[in-house]
């Protein structure tokens, strides 16, 4: 077979159907696409006359006109922006995907602000199509001697091209609407989608109901109101910074997310270089208990909104954030599957990410109390940003606060200092300080300091910081009884080590446990009979086995050994070492009881130990009667 060339054809009566069907995903879009477009006529028309193209009224008043006539089923987008001949017609509507505003940019390159024209590929007129069985095309173009034009099309590959009737300069396109399009002919449901796609285009919007009775007076009379666009033309994050007001942010959140409760902090991105970037993003305060941690980012190019789910542009450790960022340099239609290998969307996250990190070491030093305040709603996400992203850790790494036993708060530097001459570099924390009330008052008792680590992520968090802080070692509050807590045990002599080796046997006797070591000590408190404590390596591997489920591991493997301390200063142990309680039946139980206290401290006893406890009490409350 010979070697062949050739250009591969395409039968235009079957590019209808894609388009309708596939080229997106929502049919509301051609909302989007037919305001876009209509913007793009405005700021073409307006830069030509920057640029001395064309003599323009220092009145022009610019806007952007919906009419929706639900009796006529017709959806009217009309603009006075650069208009179009008959032969512009002919190449821009009728050559599909033949793009004005690229060939505009083209013409114009040296002259032209490129990042203001909003589209690119010459399809989005075409999304008409999706819900309108008709379309028409009423336009006059701007240039001198220009005549108006009609073009029409029901959806096929044939079309009409006549003179039209239109006077003014700009371009009006109705679209009849039919059977898939007829929820749009639903006031409430236009207005929504306008404000959905267009809430800050740059040029004002009005919606005109035709046949819609005005709403009337006490005395009957129709109110006149004025029109009121539906977008903000100049939303807060164009603004500079310094021309925004804390009320401004506040104001531009509640309206943007409908969130009433005050966000904790905000962060204004403004970008050039290496890429456009404008937006704000918002740290909400929430109520873990009922808020789902879910933020939501919205996603512009060039005031015009495309999308409100798209995670990739967020690093992962803070999609509890709201905001809205706009890129011009993202295409209007983006994919999950685009932005997920797009090196692009990398770099935006990336950059999001330092602007997080230097906005809260800004805080830290400047509005210390305002950052200490917020800082146990957002210290979960801080933290797992400096386990999943190393570069944001070495940012934040000496900002990082550690709640201590007094409420105060901490950097990892500040507690090492104030505790180096009892424990040095021995960060002692609690886990949970309902369940570890007793060895907190211990160590309060004592002048000794804990810091809290209770959330989820602090066992990992623990880790990473051991790994990275040489010498620097995490012990929880009851891994095991410290050096300061107790005194030192007086000579021994023959008959005192006989009962402790009675006591021992006593309590092995009555709790039948194994892996279970009994340490007897003379502690500076006589308020504490008994106290379990287990290593803290011990501890770790138990958190990591019921983390991750250790699913067809043998639990035996990872033998733990726990420690119960008995106090020989506490009068109960001290009865039991002098062997003064003549009822074996109740020694055993006070040993049992005094093993189940120390447990409730520890950790929650299983239902059936509970159980036992609950049972055991109101028998020693009987023998008391």
């Amino acid at each position: 077979m010979s070697k062949e060339k050739g250009s591969l054809s395409i039968h235009s009566e079957n590019i209808f159907p894609i388009i309708k069907k596939w080229l997106y995903s929502d049919h509301d879009i051609f909302v989007r696409e037919l305001i876009s477009n209509a913007s793009d006529a405005i700021t073409k028309l307006k830069q030509l006359a920057s640029m001395n193209e064309i003599s323009l009224s220092t009145s022009t008043g610019y806007k952007i006109d919906v009419i929706l006539d639900e009796a006529a089923k017709t959806i009217t987008f009309s603009d006075n922006g650069i208009g179009m001949t008959d032969e512009e017609i002919k190449k821009y509507i009728n050559q599909i995907a033949f793009s004005g505003a690229e060939d505009f940019i083209a013409q114009y390159k040296d002259k032209s602000d490129k990042d203001q024209i909003i589209g690119h590929f010459g399809l989005g007129f075409y999304s008409a199509f999706m819900v309108a069985e008709h379309v028409e095309i009423h336009t006059l173009s701007y240039k001198e001697g220009a005549k108006p034009a009609l073009w029409r099309c029901d959806g096929g590959t044939e079309f009409e091209l006549e003179a039209g009737t239109r006077q003014d300069r700009g371009t009006e396109i109705t679209l009849y609407i039919g059977e898939e399009g007829i929820s749009f002919l639903n006031e409430y449901t236009l207005k929504s989608t306008i404000k959905k796609y267009c809430s800050f285009m740059p040029y004002e919007i009005f919606l005109t109901v035709i046949g819609k009775e005005p709403e009337k007076d006490q005395d009957g009379n129709a109110i006149i109101e004025e029109p009121k666009a539906l977008n903000t033309t100049q939303p807060l994050y164009t603004k500079s910074p310094s021309d925004c007001s804390d009320e401004d942010y506040k104001a531009f959140y509640r309206n943007t997310f409908n969130d009433f409760k005050e966000p904790l902090f905000w962060i204004h991105l403004n970008m050039d270089y290496p890429f456009n970037l404008k937006g704000i993003l918002y740290f909400p305060k929430l109520n873990t208990e009922f808020d789902t941690i879910e933020g939501q980012i919205k996603l512009y190019n060039s005031q015009v909104f495309v999308a409100d789910n798209i995670k990739e542009v967020i690093p992962e450790f803070l999609l509890l954030l709201k905001g809205v960022i706009d890129c011009p340099d993202l295409p209007l239609n983006v994919s999950r599957s685009f932005l997920q290998n797009d090196g692009f969307v990398k770099k935006i996250s990336n950059y999001i990410s330092k602007k997080v990190a230097d906005k809260l070491v800004g805080l830290s030093k400047t509005e210390k109390e305002t950052f200490e305040g917020f800082w146990e709603d957002i210290s979960p996400f801080i933290k797992f940003g400096g386990l999943k992203d190393e570069k944001f850790y070495d940012l934040v790494k000496d900002i990082y606060l550690y709640k201590t036993l007094d409420n105060t708060f901490k950097t990892l530097d500040e507690y090492l200092e104030s505790i180096k001459e009892k424990h040095e570099n021995k960060v002692f924390y609690v886990s949970d300080p309902i369940q570890q009330a007793q060895y907190i008052k211990l160590f309060k008792d004592h002048d000794l300091d804990a810091v809290i680590l209770s959330h989820g992520i602090d066992s990992a968090f623990i880790s990473m910081l051991e790994s990275k802080r040489e010498g620097v070692s995490f012990s929880r509050i009851d891994a095991d009884l410290n050096e300061h807590l107790t005194e030192a045990s007086d000579t021994e002599d023959d008959k005192k080590v006989e009962k402790q080796e009675a006591l021992k046997t006593l309590f092995e006797k009555s709790l039948h446990l194994e892996n279970m070591k009994l340490k007897l000590e003379n502690m500076k408190t006589d308020s504490v009979a008994s106290m379990v404590v287990l290593s803290e390596e011990s501890r770790r591997m138990q958190d990591m086995m019921r983390m991750y489920g250790m699913q067809g591991l043998d639990p035996n493997m990872f033998k733990t050994e726990t420690t119960l301390i008995l106090n020989q200063k506490h009068p109960l142990v001290k009865h039991l070492q002098d062997d003064s309680i003549a009822d074996e039946a109740l020694k055993e139980m006070i040993c049992q009881q005094l093993y189940d206290l120390a447990m409730i401290s520890h950790s929650p006893l299983s239902p059936e130990a509970m159980t036992l406890f609950i049972e055991r009490s109101q028998k020693l409350m009987l023998k008391l009667i």
